[in-house]
């Protein structure tokens, strides 16, 4: 797969057209690509689609018309679709009260190097932080709550990865988790592995 291009992004009016099918198309998407980490943490698994659909969405609220505020769109987002070898994650932490902000944006720093893979035979893959976003979202004393990560697996790691299972843990002294990756999103991600997002 390759990086979404201007000529992708669809223009307003014809946006407003295809949106209502398209939305529906991504949210089930986003179902099979989302994998909540413990009770705080959810990870989507973003690919060409998903991103498509993040920047028509974003054209759309805040009325960008120009190829060059696309263009900068596309900059920001475009790393977030995965190459051949790579998955690539947009990192939530899920809070909803003042209170929880205050208690856990502190006590989670860190915890966008703190996520992994773990492959059959127990090997970590780390995951990486996107060297764009990380001056705006990384923080000492605070962490933002979302971040943008990604692996970047060898071919033998792609096939371990294939032949399941695969964990998704978190390792963070304040939030030690980890659940099995979903069949469903196993079989997606197997496939951004093989031919990119």
């Amino acid at each position: 797969m390759t990086k979404l291009r201007l000529d992708d992004i669809t223009d307003l009016r014809a946006y407003e057209r295809e949106r209502d099918e398209f939305r529906r198309e991504v949210i089930a998407l986003k179902r099979r690509r989302r994998v909540p980490l413990g009770d705080l943490v959810t990870l989507l698994f973003e690919n060409r689609r998903t991103i498509r659909f993040q920047i028509q969405e974003m054209a759309r609220a805040e009325k960008i018309i120009s190829d060059e505020g696309i263009e900068t769109e596309l900059g920001i987002y475009n790393p977030l679709i995965p190459e051949p070898g790579q998955l690539c994650a947009t990192l939530f932490i899920e809070l909803t009260s003042e209170e929880a902000l205050r208690r856990w944006l502190p006590e989670l720093v860190g915890i966008e190097r703190s996520v992994a893979l773990r492959l059959a035979g127990g090997e970590l893959v780390r995951a990486v932080v996107d060297e764009d976003h990380e001056q705006q979202l990384t923080r000492d004393e605070i962490t933002a709550s979302v971040h943008y990560v990604r692996w970047d697996m060898t071919p033998e790691q792609i096939e371990r990865f294939a032949a399941g299972p695969v964990t998704l843990v978190s390792d963070h002294p304040s939030y030690a988790v980890e659940t099995p990756v979903p069949e469903a999103t196993h079989t997606e991600l197997t496939g951004d592995l093989r031919d990119g997002g």
